[in-house]
């Protein structure tokens, strides 16, 4: 778990710098190592992506509103079915849904700029509700389980591969997050303040998960099973009289939060951010938001997936296998390739230094498929199956570290490609900031920057790129 938080804070931390340092979003950033037009592809591929899980989360989150209402009206437990089974949730789960969606919407439509209030409530909500999730469980159960003491039942490279595709499951629950860093750092106003999450993701997450299994260990003792969704916990706490059900109401509450606060960071935003680049005409953050909203929560239909769709389910928990080299590609472009030296404005020129050959740039097609490919047998087997698929045991064990192999991959073959066959007038000297003015470094703040003659202001004189 920590090894795995700690590999997906890597490309985290350096694609986010790109973002604080020159205050664009990944689209755009994009543009530098994939070329003007190729870069639509991934645009196009992550903001679908988005809108996929955006629909799936909030239907999971709707889950949140039915405590709440249960815990507030016990008798909205009884409200009858009129849908059938085709419709792939129940009446009480639509209006759950249409309730979150409802509620959920104001919020997405919020400047990012804007969103710091939430995100601190996220931040001590949460942890109070899983903490008391972990004290209840842990009390009732007179201990935490036995799932500490279990012992491995397999070894050798057996053991090495399951070991690897855990850590896999960590990595690309915040694969998408990788790319689309930049949507939020570029808004930072110190341009290494995002450093510090180097350290702390992988701590924080660690605590945060270790936290989580022994609650299910202990949950386990007095349910029988293993209940890994905290919802299913505290829905337990309905039984409890009164007292029970205000503890259910503000334990979902918080969750809710939580909820939001993740469709928010991992899916409206890349989604906005994606269709602000793909229709500049009509669509700002704002729209896209609430278009996004909209495709994800009725066009998609995403609790029929959730009901229905196992196949396309692993797809999309399998979609890292596109998103690792997609971040290794940006990382390795900017920090390795361009060596933090970016014409901003040519960013945006479609006939500019980063049109390379008509709009694409091959280094980064290579570098892309080359870890791809070999990785799509184990996609497969793992949309369709064994019985439908069969691969050699090499390719399925590849599988298993798909995310870190893709990543690692594009970042050595990116980068040993542009310095053999260097595309060099796509290099510049000193970050270009602007038509008429070259910087050393792109400051949040404009007033760091003298914007007449191009000169360092006092407070950055002496200070190399």
């Amino acid at each position: 778990m920590f090894l795995g938080n700690l590999a997906v804070a890597i490309p985290i931390v350096l694609n986010g710098a790109i973002g604080s340092k020159l205050h664009i979003p990944f689209s755009v950033i994009a543009t530098s190592s994939f070329g003007y037009y190729l870069r639509y592809f991934s645009i196009v591929s992550r903001a679908v992506l988005a809108m996929f899980w955006l629909g799936i989360q909030s239907v999971n989150g709707s889950q949140c509103i039915t405590i709440m209402l249960r815990a507030w009206a016990p008798s909205y437990n009884d409200i009858p079915n009129h849908l059938p089974k085709s419709a792939g949730l129940t009446t009480q789960g639509f209006i759950s849904f249409f309730l979150f969606w409802i509620i959920q919407l104001p919020l997405l439509l919020i400047h990012p700029t804007k969103l710091k209030p939430l995100f601190w409530i996220k931040l001590v909500a949460a942890p109070v509700s899983a903490l008391a999730l972990l004290g209840w469980s842990v009390r009732k159960a007179g201990g935490g389980g036995e799932i500490f003491a279990q012992r491995a039942t397999v070894s050798g490279s057996q053991y090495a591969y399951l070991w690897l595709s855990s850590m896999s499951s960590v990595t690309g629950s915040w694969s998408t997050l990788a790319v689309n860093m930049p949507d939020f750092t570029r808004y930072a106003r110190t341009a290494n303040g995002q450093f510090v999450q180097l350290p702390a993701m992988p701590i924080i997450f660690t605590i945060c998960g270790t936290i989580g299994i022994v609650t299910t260990s202990a949950a386990r003792v007095f349910t029988g099973e293993y209940l890994w969704n905290p919802l299913d916990i505290i829905t337990l706490w309905l039984d409890y009289g009164s007292g029970g059900r205000a503890a259910a109401f503000f334990a979902a509450l918080a969750w809710y939060i939580a909820q939001v606060g993740t469709n928010i960071t991992a899916n409206s935003i890349s989604a906005a951010n994606d269709l602000t680049v793909l229709f500049p005409r009509w669509v700002n953050i704002r729209r896209g938001c609430f278009i996004a909203a909209v495709i994800a929560g009725w066009v998609l239909v995403p609790w029929k997936i959730l009901s229905s769709a196992e196949t396309l389910l692993a797809f999309l928990g399998g979609y890292a296998v596109f998103l690792g080299p997609l971040a290794g590609i940006i990382a390795a472009d900017f920090w390795l390739v361009k060596r933090q030296a970016v014409d901003i404005p040519a960013l945006y020129n479609p006939d500019g230094r980063y049109r390379y050959v008509a709009g694409c740039n091959w280094r980064a097609v290579v570098a892309f498929l080359v870890p791809v490919a070999p990785l799509l047998p184990g996609l497969g087997l793992s949309i369709s199956g064994p019985d439908a698929v069969h691969i050699d045991a090499g390719l399925a064990n590849l599988y298993t570290f798909n995310w870190m192999f893709g990543f690692v991959t594009s970042v050595f073959l990116y980068t040993v490609l542009s310095w053999v066959f260097p595309a060099k007038e796509s290099l510049v000297a000193e970050t270009i900031w602007d038509l008429d003015q070259v910087a050393i470094e792109a400051y949040a703040r404009e007033s760091d920057v003298e914007a007449s003659d191009g000169k360092l202001s006092d407070k950055h004189k002496g200070e190399t790129p």
